[in-house]
């Protein structure tokens, strides 16, 4: 992976409170029962909008004072969607997550499909036309802008990709990227009752954590952001563009 990014003027290096132990390997990511300064949702979206110079909207899975799952999207990418513009579903997001089954703090983009046949309580999260997830299949064919980016981010910068059905995702690293249409077929077969999506993501194990800063993982988190966004632009509706 390429060089850290710069945090921004709207967030001083020494303002940031975040600590490593706030990303536990066993409950999740810390956001509960801390300071401003220390919470990495604001952080990051503070960072992230002057990155940006545009508004994002925060997304989580998890309650209480450990999430498993946060993500940051485009509120113009949102509001673009004819059909789509009152859910988060159909964007592309960055995103941070700690997946205790593989030891593993991963950080990148998603692009979710939700189901095909959802559940009659979740009538929200059906595939509609205008999801992000429609731009993200056309482009998966050999020579595409998208494969070319996928190839350097798994080929040269270390980072893997999750896809298919959530319950059974298939990783895939550099020594066993498949070609595109592998990967487009992958994500057609998906199970239509079951929730699906693409990740691309750098992965970090827990001693890589520990021997770092806060200060230092979040700065690695925005670079991570910034190597991911040529790829997650090509997915988007509204393209994202560095201030």
């Amino acid at each position: 992976m390429s060089g850290k990014a710069k945090i921004g003027k709207a967030l001083p290096r020494a303002a940031i409170g975040f600590l490593p132990e706030y990303l536990d390997f066993k409950r999740g990511i810390r956001v509960g029962n801390l300071e401003d300064n220390q919470r990495i949702t604001r952080i990051l979206k503070l960072a992230i909008e002057d990155m940006f110079q545009e508004s994002f909207v925060t997304e989580r899975y998890g309650r209480g004072v450990y999430w498993q799952w946060i993500g940051f999207l485009s509120r113009a990418n949102r509001v673009a969607k004819p059909v789509s513009s009152n859910v988060s579903f159909g964007c592309s997001k960055f995103f941070i997550t700690m997946d205790p089954g593989e030891k593993l703090f991963k950080c990148g983009f998603s692009v979710e499909r939700g189901f095909r046949k959802p559940p009659p309580d979740f009538p929200q999260c059906e595939l509609k036309p205008d999801w992000d997830w429609n731009r993200l299949l056309k482009q998966l064919k050999a020579g595409s802008d998208l494969i070319r980016e996928l190839n350097r981010l798994v080929r040269r910068e270390g980072f893997a990709i999750d896809l298919g059905n959530w319950e059974e995702r298939r990783t895939f690293r550099k020594n066993n990227l498949p070609g595109p249409e592998r990967i487009r077929e992958t994500l057609k077969n998906a199970a239509p009752d079951s929730w699906a999506g693409f990740q691309a993501y750098y992965p970090m194990q827990e001693n890589d954590i520990a021997a770092t800063s806060g200060v230092d993982i979040v700065e690695s988190m925005l670079a991570i952001f910034r190597e991911v966004m040529p790829a997650m632009n090509l997915c988007m509706q509204e393209e994202l563009m560095l201030r």
